[in-house]
């Protein structure tokens, strides 16, 4: 059993940055694969990014390509999601999730993911 505490979310301008964290309890939380995923009001959840167990490999949204980065820190049992150049349609909740499929494959497939956290809002003024 993992838990998910997601923080950093809030309002910010167009163009600007937010780094969202998500502490993960347990301690096999290099187990594993981590995303994030956002849901716009209206809208199915959507995938975001996501990093495998060891950090080494990185998936991302094309939408969110370029400007947002995911990182692991497994000795602190969290991961990061450090957002830039922010536009209003990136305005939604988002996500933690931790997957313990092994293949990387599904690493977009949120029926994939077997925890999730409970959300924090970032909100994109224009």
């Amino acid at each position: 059993q993992v838990q998910l505490v997601e923080s950093g979310g809030g309002l910010v301008q167009a163009g600007g940055s937010l780094r969202l964290s998500c502490a993960a309890s347990g301690r096999t939380f290099s187990s594993y694969r981590m995303g994030w995923f956002r849901q716009r009001p209206g809208k199915e959840r959507e995938f975001v990014a996501a990093v495998s167990r060891s950090g080494s490999s990185t998936y991302y949204a094309d939408s969110v390509k370029g400007r947002f980065s995911i990182s692991r820190d497994n000795a602190k049992n969290t991961v990061y999601l450090q957002m830039s150049s922010l536009r209003p349609e990136d305005t939604a909740a988002y996500y933690c999730a931790a997957s313990l499929v092994v293949s990387d494959t599904y690493y977009s497939d949120p029926s994939k993911y077997n925890y999730w956290g409970q959300g924090t809002q970032i909100t994109v003024s224009s």
